[in-house]
This record gives structure tokens, C-alpha cells and sequence, in this order.
């Protein structure tokens, strides 16, 4: 990505810095959009005066309270940056932490029946790769729990089908994890590959174009829109769902689940959980416990056995 202002080559420099330390620092947009925005204001100067990054901070039409936070974070760990480096640039004040009150769309399994259905039966033109492509990278989604970019930027080399697994590399949290595959998705990338890859002169990402290059997430993401369509699956419009995203939530609940019917305790479920995930911490894991005791109730009876160990009572005196 290219840009223009004066801190141009000082922004290309930080995002090395930061993927050098082991973030994936996938999302720069951030960084076009300040980029422009010192242009606009006609700043001839690195960093930033009390001024600009107040006017940065200002919330933007339909912005939302996380889209402003982490807009405005961003920014600041720059300037935190650009000041150990020894220039002479105003730290933006920190927003304050903003409540989420995002609640995840959990398809259930009748659901996920409908949509896979409709995914392999949905018309889609003869010369497309999509007809080969879309049922395979759904099912890996869901199946492995991945983030839409995680699968996107799988490599031929990153799945293992002798063996069944796949490696998911450069992920948000900067580390690499092997994730199994289940013998019914190991089956369906194998026809795949047989059907599709195996007929390609050459290609570097499992879920390929015909010329070799990924396929964007916005891509996906409309045909995702026309498979739930075709499925009959209502989607609520702007923000509420169902999401591409909403399969890794779903398989993050449906495996809870399916691990407490096993008897294993959440005390030994969620770290594996967690790691399966890539998750930094287990704070990030533990919203699935409330989203599975919804779908679940019959869980809340370890849950509440759990936390009660835990976090005793305490009668004020």
C-alpha cells in the first residue's frame, strides 16, 4: 500500500516494526485513511499537534463507538512510536473503553444443514470456480472454526490431506496453530483438489482464482448472501446477521457443547478451546459459555457448579 503524506515511509516503517514482533497487522486501512487525512489539513510535519488528533478523534457519521476506539488506538501507538524514535509529535488522549453489546449470530444445526444444502446445489455458472470453491471453504470455516481471512489465505502447502490437517499461519493474534481436520472435510478437500486444484498448471492458495491470485473477503461475502437466500435463512440487514464470521462463533458454541455432553469440565474445555481458537486469553473465549448456556441450558448446571468454586459469596458485614 502507498502513501503520500509526510508520514508516509514513517508508517510503512512502523507496520514492519509491528510484523516483525510477531502481529499480523493485516488491517491498514486505517493508516490509508490518516494518511489522507493529514493531506487534507495540509500537515508538512511528522506526527501530529494537539489540534489534529483532536480532530481525529471526532466520531464520524455512523461510526461505531468499537470502529472510533480502535480507529483512534491506532493512531496513538503510532505517535507512541514516533516519539521513542525522537520526534517532536502530540500523543492523542486515550477514548474511553467502549461496552460491546454485539451479540453473535449461533446457527443451529438444522440451519446448517439448509445452508450447506443450498451451498452445493446453488447455480452458479459453469466456467466459475466458485462451483468447486464454495462448498469446500464454507464447510473449512465452520469446520475449523477460522476467521473468512484465515481460509482465504491458506497455501497448498499449509494443508496436509495425507495426514489431515491443515496450518493456519500469520493470524491476528501473530501466531501460527495446526488445526485436525475431520475425516468428512478431509474427504471434501480431497475431491476438491481433484476436481479443481489438480487441474490448474500451478497455484499457491488452496482457495484460488484461475489466475492464481485470493479471492477477496467481499467476495465471499456475496455469495454467502445468496446461499442463506437460497436457504431460506432471513438476514436482519446492516450489523445484525448472520455474518460470515457468525460460522466460527457457531463452532466455537457447538463445540463447548458438545464437549461438556462428553463430560469433559469447563475448567479443562475452555483453554483447548481457546488455543484451538488462537485467542490471546481466555477472556476472549469465556463469551461462548453465556452463548452456549443460551442454546444449552442444560450447561448452566456446570457453569454455576463452576463458578461457584470459584467465586465464592461474600456477605458485606
Amino acid at each position: 500500500m502507498e502513501y503520500h503524506g509526510t508520514n508516509g515511509d514513517l508508517i510503512k516503517q512502523y507496520i514492519t516494526f509491528k510484523r516483525s514482533l510477531g502481529y499480523a497487522f493485516d488491517n491498514t486501512y486505517t493508516f490509508k485513511m490518516f494518511d489522507r487525512f493529514t493531506i487534507e489539513h495540509g500537515a508538512d510535519f511528522i506526527g501530529l499537534t494537539r489540534g489534529l488528533a483532536d480532530k481525529w478523534a471526532e466520531k464520524r457519521p455512523n461510526e461505531s463507538d468499537v470502529t472510533q476506539y480502535k480507529r483512534v488506538n491506532d493512531i496513538i501507538n503510532f505517535s507512541i512510536y514516533l516519539k521513542q524514535l525522537g520526534y517532536d509529535t502530540y500523543i492523542p488522549r486515550q477514548l474511553k473503553s467502549y461496552q460491546s453489546t454485539f451479540t453473535p449470530y449461533i446457527f443451529s444445526k438444522e440451519q446448517l444443514v439448509l445452508f450447506f444444502t443450498a451451498c452445493d446445489s446453488i447455480e452458479i455458472h459453469r466456467n466459475s470456480p466458485m462451483k468447486f470453491i464454495l462448498p469446500v471453504l464454507f464447510r473449512m470455516i465452520y469446520g475449523c472454526g477460522l476467521r473468512v481471512n484465515e481460509a482465504l489465505k491458506l497455501k497448498n502447502e499449509d494443508v496436509n490431506l495425507n495426514e489431515g490437517y491443515i496450518i493456519v499461519r500469520e493470524t491476528k493474534n501473530g501466531s501460527d496453530r495446526v488445526l485436525p481436520l475431520s475425516d468428512s472435510l478431509k474427504e471434501v478437500c480431497i475431491q476438491y483438489k481433484k476436481s479443481y486444484l489438480s487441474k490448474l498448471p500451478e497455484y499457491q492458495y488452496f482457495f484460488t482464482q484461475d489466475n492464481g491470485k485470493r479471492y477477496a473477503s467481499d467476495t465471499v461475502y456475496k455469495w454467502f448472501r445468496k446461499i442463506l437466500w437460497k436457504a431460506g435463512i432471513p438476514h436482519g440487514g446492516k450489523g445484525l446477521g448472520p455474518r460470515v464470521h457468525d460460522f466460527r462463533h457457531s463452532f466455537s458454541v457447538h463445540s463447548l457443547a458438545e464437549m461438556s455432553r462428553k463430560g469433559l469440565d469447563l475448567y479443562y474445555s475452555l483453554p483447548v478451546l481457546s488455543k484451538y481458537l488462537g485467542h490471546s486469553s481466555l477472556e476472549a473465549t469465556d463469551k461462548y459459555v453465556r452463548l452456549t448456556s443460551d442454546m444449552y441450558p442444560e450447561l448452566m448446571t456446570e457453569v454455576n457448579s463452576l463458578c461457584s468454586f470459584l467465586f465464592p459469596e461474600v456477605t458485606k458485614p
